[in-house]
């Protein structure tokens, strides 16, 4: 995995947190406990909100909006909150901070938990691509052959068509999947038009050859699809299609 460098040991209050930019779009948290550093993304999972700008004791981090709450160690969900955090392992040599970046897909909520060899088949089917700031990835009625998973940047989705158009209402965290309709045999075309609000940097890959993979592995296959149920679920029921 490769080693980013996010912030000397003494940008980090003791016992308290701060965000940084590591580059790339990516926002970083970093908290610290005593002799311990612990790295997640910086802006809570349910709204675009700093999550800096919300209570920290130590072990729990807490978003000051919605009191949404997380385990700092792993990022896991308490209380109220209904999705995790995406951690970094933070790695201290000498007096800077480092954190390991995987891939987005090993850490996407969608194909999380399959097994490495499924997953390495998966990686190997994916092109990284970068867009700039108001480039299109798709428009209402284009094919749905690919979907896409977020390195870096922001994507805002719109739906409808010409000037009757409305922007869907959610956003999108690292490792995050767009673009469904190319896992679903009933969907041939976009539904949405996507376009990125900034410099965006996005995996894409081939809907029918993961869903080729996902067959050799019904294990795995039964996971993402459950998980992919679920996802458009939520998404549908808060803001529309994508």
């Amino acid at each position: 995995m490769p080693r980013k460098f996010v912030c000397r040991r003494a940008d980090v209050p003791t016992n308290g947190m701060a965000e940084f930019d590591a580059g790339e779009g990516l926002k970083v948290l970093v908290a610290n406990s005593g002799e311990e550093y612990f790295a997640c993304q910086a802006t809570c999972p349910h709204q675009d909100v700093s999550l800096a700008e919300g209570l920290y004791d130590g072990s729990v981090l807490t978003c000051h909006q919605h009191l949404w709450q997380w385990d700092i160690r792993s990022g896991s969900p308490l209380g109220l909150a209904e999705m995790p955090l995406n951690c970094f392992k933070a790695e201290v040599d000498n007096d800077s901070i480092y954190i390991d970046t995987p891939g987005a897909l090993n850490v996407g909520e969608l194909f999380a938990g399959i097994s490495e060899g499924t997953l390495a088949q998966i990686n190997a089917l994916a092109r990284r691509e970068e867009y700039p700031q108001g480039g299109t990835l798709y428009e209402v009625g284009d094919p749905a052959d690919d979907f896409y998973v977020l390195e870096s940047g922001r994507v805002e989705f719109l739906i409808g068509r010409d000037d009757r158009t409305r922007p869907a209402g959610f956003m999108l965290r690292k490792g995050e999947v767009f673009g469904w309709a190319a896992l679903l045999e009933s969907q041939p075309v976009r539904i949405a038009k996507a376009t990125c609000l900034e410099r965006s940097t996005l995996l894409r890959i081939n809907g029918k050859r993961v869903l080729n993979v996902l067959e050799a592995d019904p294990a795995s296959g039964y996971l993402v699809m459950r998980r992919l149920s679920s996802l458009i679920a939520r998404y549908l029921a808060s803001s529309g299609a994508r």
